[in-house]
């Protein structure tokens, strides 16, 4: 089902007894990401704080935080579903080769065109509009963390557009709070919303890069903001895809830009090419804390938001937090994708524990001599794949999601002086351990069988495995042994 808000899923979720109502006063500095943590560890439900101290609007975490409810705000009972969709208009089975084909097609076409963004006059997120002066101050934001360089918005949708060519991008770029009129924008230099501000700097002049935020969306669009799609590919495209209905966008009231109509709340603002500003530290999703550096400003012109808003946030920390099944979607939502270059790969796995960048295990169907090392330099020519660290490559057999099985295959079937590729390039800005900001050593470890014709010249051996007749046997008999 498509949610026509956040507050439709959270009522879902509530009725489904996915959401647990904290009545109790409780502070935004610190208590509400240790209650958040503790329950996401625990695989407990999302959570909405209905007193938080000094404010008068409620606070939702937590949203995203199991397998379930991550499928739940995508309308699927599996990911992988969504993947196997994109791929039917991608590649259809048979091209059309006559009239007849190319009208058969017709319904696809017809029903992608029925998900692009509408443009809507009004929307619930105009209910209420404050210009002059706008504020920040009466927002509850989470001060997450004990040595966070303050409070910061955790999870907003930042809405951009290319200087040059109009094109529009989000993504989700945390936002610390300096004073009521100005944050920071902690956008990666990797990330399109950078190129969209090195841009906008390059034109020169005194320019103001327009910028709007929106806090609160229905769940398929704050997923779309996370999502790791090319350069000038509409994130509310993507949206209108999972939701099988457009994203309604409605003009913000200071800036040229349009927002999500039904959103909680929209900042709308500039950031200015020439001003940037100290931001963090900050407890970031790696577990560690992102070190303070210099990002842009962004300056707030306008808020407009619905009448009684609740305020979305996410905590995130040392690993498993919320975010793990955030990137779990993405990567069963683009494996199909990814497979269009490399048709050999047959999973893969970011396991949480490698915060998406940092470990990405991939099982493939070895055909030559080298392939492991091949699909290695692959990975990190496609994209924001060129980020990560480590990358294993086991057998297509091997079940590249039980990392168990994986290490075993690790520990066993690697010869550091054959299988280890070290390479350097892009890394993630929040990876600490590299001598320089934004480059380093990445490493792949081919777990594969080794060939004869990749020097191994003994004799690989078999998995100890016990034959089908006795585990049959065994099947049969288990009540009998008295179990």
């Amino acid at each position: 089902m498509a949610y026509s808000d956040l507050q439709s899923f959270i009522e879902d979720l509530d009725r489904r007894g996915q959401l647990h109502r904290i009545k109790e006063t409780v502070d935004r500095v610190l208590e509400i990401t240790e209650i958040s943590d503790r329950v996401v560890k625990a695989g407990g439900p999302a959570l909405l704080f209905e007193n938080v101290r000094g404010y008068d609007m409620p606070v939702v975490t937590n949203l995203f935080g199991t397998l379930e409810r991550m499928q739940l705000a995508l309308g699927v009972a599996d990911l992988d579903q969504i993947g196997a969709e994109i791929m039917s208009f991608i590649q259809p089975q048979e091209f059309p080769a006559g009239i007849m084909d190319k009208l058969k097609m017709l319904p696809k076409l017809a029903q992608l065109a029925a998900v692009i963004p509408k443009r809507v006059n009004t929307g619930l997120c105009k209910e209420i509009i404050i210009k002059d002066p706008p504020s920040l101050a009466h927002l509850p934001v989470l001060h997450c963390w004990p040595e966070d360089g303050g409070p910061f918005v955790t999870l907003p949708l930042v809405f951009t557009k290319d200087p040059q060519s109009g094109l529009r991008n989000v993504g989700m770029y945390r936002m610390q709070i300096y004073d009521e009129r100005t944050t920071g924008m902690h956008w990666h230099i990797h990330k399109d919303a950078a190129e969209h501000f090195r841009k906008q700097k390059a034109a020169g002049g005194n320019g103001k890069m327009p910028v709007a935020v929106a806090i609160g969306a229905d769940p398929a669009v704050i997923y779309a903001a996370t999502a790791p799609l090319p350069p000038g590919i509409d994130e509310m495209l993507l949206a209108g895809f999972l939701r099988k209905e457009p994203v309604q966008m409605v003009k913000c009231e200071t800036v040229d830009l349009e927002v999500p109509a039904h959103a909680e709340i929209i900042l709308e603002g500039y950031v200015d090419p020439e001003e940037i500003r100290r931001e963090g530290p900050f407890g970031d999703h790696t577990g560690y804390y992102s070190l303070a550096d210099d990002y842009p400003v962004f300056h707030l012109t306008c808020v407009t938001s619905r009448r009684n808003p609740v305020y979305a946030a996410t905590v995130v920390g040392r690993p498993i937090m919320e975010d793990a099944f955030l990137g779990k979607a993405t990567e069963r939502i683009f494996l199909p994708i990814l497979r269009m270059f490399l048709p050999e790969v047959v999973d893969l796995n970011m396991p949480p524990e490698g915060v998406f960048h940092n470990c990405v295990i991939v099982s493939i169907n070895k055909r030559y001599p080298g392939h492991a090392k091949k699909v290695m330099s692959a990975l990190w020519g496609i994209g924001l794949m060129m980020l990560s660290k480590l990358i294993i490559v086991v057998d297509g057999h091997v079940d590249a999601q039980n990392l168990s099985e994986v290490m075993w295959r690790v520990f066993n079937n690697t010869d550091p002086k054959r299988d280890l590729l070290i390479t350097e390039g892009p890394l993630d800005a929040l990876d600490h351990s590299s001598p320089l900001p934004h480059l380093g050593a990445k490493m792949g470890l081919d777990a594969t069988t080794k060939w004869p014709e990749e020097g191994h010249t003994r004799e690989w051996p078999g998995d100890v495995v016990m034959s089908e007749e006795i585990r049959d046997l065994v099947a049969g008999r288990w009540s009998e042994y008295g179990f």
